[in-house]
């Protein structure tokens, strides 16, 4: 059973990494060339998944170890930081090969919807 802190920031993870692909699904790769507020959104979306993934615990990070969990809170890290020089490729190759099983490995861990 998971402790109600891990419980609580893995529903964060899923509720905000399933909100940007959902709005990754429904645009293109030139939008982000164009649409500032989309591309902003995105990148504070994925912020967010890395920065709930840096405050689950180690147990059920060794636990979990489908999950990239290193990967995951570098990229908040990397976008925190790196806040000027955001690769947009990147960050569409992440959204839309990274995410679905990121979304997928997530949705396996018992008890996440309770």
């Amino acid at each position: 059973m998971l402790q109600d802190e891990d419980r609580i920031r893995l529903r964060h993870m899923l509720d905000y990494a399933c909100e940007a692909a959902d709005l990754a699904r429904s645009h293109s790769r030139s939008d982000l060339d164009t649409d500032r507020l989309l591309g902003l959104g995105l990148v504070r979306l994925l912020e967010i998944v890395g920065e709930a993934a840096g405050r689950i615990s180690e147990g059920l990070r060794a636990e979990q170890t489908s999950i990239p969990w290193p990967r995951i809170v570098g990229l908040r890290n990397r976008l925190i930081h790196g806040y000027d020089s955001v690769d947009m490729d990147i960050l569409w190759e992440i959204l839309t090969n990274d995410l679905p099983p990121l979304i997928e490995s997530l949705q396996a861990i018992p008890d996440v919807d309770s």
